[in-house]
Formats: C-alpha cells, sequence, structure tokens
C-alpha cells in the first residue's frame, strides 16, 4: 500500500471516532481542553494499536474476533449511547450539573469504535504493509479527526444542549448498530 491509500484507510477507519468524539464534544457544556486531548488521545492510540494487534497475531485471532466483534461494538456502544440518551432526559441533579470527563467512557467507546480496525491489521499482514508507518498514520490522523469532533461537537451541544445530547447518543446507536449489521 502507498502512503495515499494508507491516508485514505485511516480516514475510514478513523470516521466512527470523529462520530464519537462529536458526541462527547456535544456532552461538555463548556469546553474541557483535558478531556478533549484525553479523548482525541485515546481514540488514537487505540485506533493504532487495534490493526497492530492483528498485524502480530494473525488470521488465526481475527477470526475468533470476528465472530464476536459486533456483538461487542454494538453491545458497548449501545450502553454508551443510551447513557446518553438518558442522562439528557434525567439529569443526576436539578442544577444542570457540568460535565464530567469519564476515562472509562473513553476507554469503553475507544475500544467500541477500534474492534474493526484489528482486521485491517490482517490485511496489512497478508500485503507486506510497512505496519508502522500504516499504525502511525491512523494513530495520527485519528486523533487529529477527534480532537476536531470534539470541538465541533461542544460548538453544536453548548448552542442545543438535551436536543444536542440525545442526538449524539442515537449516534451512538445507530454506529453499534451499523457495525452489527455489517
Amino acid at each position: 500500500m502507498n502512503f495515499t491509500e494508507i491516508f485514505l484507510l485511516a480516514v475510514g477507519l478513523a470516521t466512527d471516532a470523529f462520530s464519537a468524539s462529536v458526541c462527547q464534544g456535544i456532552r461538555m457544556r463548556k469546553i474541557n481542553h483535558t478531556g478533549a486531548f484525553l479523548t482525541a488521545l485515546f481514540f488514537g492510540i487505540f485506533q493504532a494499536v487495534m490493526p497492530l494487534a492483528g498485524y502480530f497475531l494473525g488470521s488465526n485471532f481475527a477470526e475468533i474476533t470476528a465472530r464476536y466483534d459486533r456483538w461487542i461494538a454494538f453491545i458497548l456502544l449501545l450502553i454508551i449511547g443510551g447513557k446518553m440518551i438518558w442522562e439528557a432526559f434525567f439529569p443526576e441533579d436539578s442544577s444542570d450539573s457540568e460535565y464530567k470527563f469519564s476515562l472509562k467512557d473513553i476507554f469503553v467507546l475507544s475500544v467500541a469504535t477500534s474492534i474493526d480496525a484489528m482486521a485491517v491489521g490482517v490485511v496489512f499482514s497478508a500485503h507486506r504493509t510497512d505496519i508502522f508507518l500504516s499504525v502511525s498514520v491512523i494513530g495520527i490522523v485519528t486523533f487529529l479527526l477527534s480532537l476536531t469532533g470534539v470541538f465541533i461537537g461542544n460548538r453544536f451541544g453548548s448552542r442545543y444542549g438535551k436536543y444536542a445530547e440525545i442526538t449524539g447518543g442515537a449516534v451512538l446507536v445507530f454506529i453499534g448498530l451499523k457495525m452489527f449489521l455489517n
């Protein structure tokens, strides 16, 4: 694979992380720069690590993972998206509390949106693609798109509040459903 193909693949892999990052930004009433950076960092790292794992673990592990990856991604995204929708209707307290960044939520979203990238690593192995260049490009592209997504989501969320959070939760559920049905 040449650099252009790797870059385009990276953009394609990063779309779910971008959407999830937009949803994270929607949840922030006021931009949380540390949370935005950590969100992008987690998504970038996981999108890079999963193809690396697929590359080194090979097709045997990929076959096992392929049986369950749809279910795992669907359940994780359903839980996080459902939680967002629930919190839009039933906030933790009536004072419209400040968004609390959660490493647990970001970890779960990172795993859920990057599971499909493991299969890409198997493809890299079969095509003898430079794995370190590939995962570096995937990680950097995902980081940049995710960081942008948080800021876009925040801008949208600060304007539309509860409705944006409901939409964001629905998007995560839809991404999980899309992964499950593919």
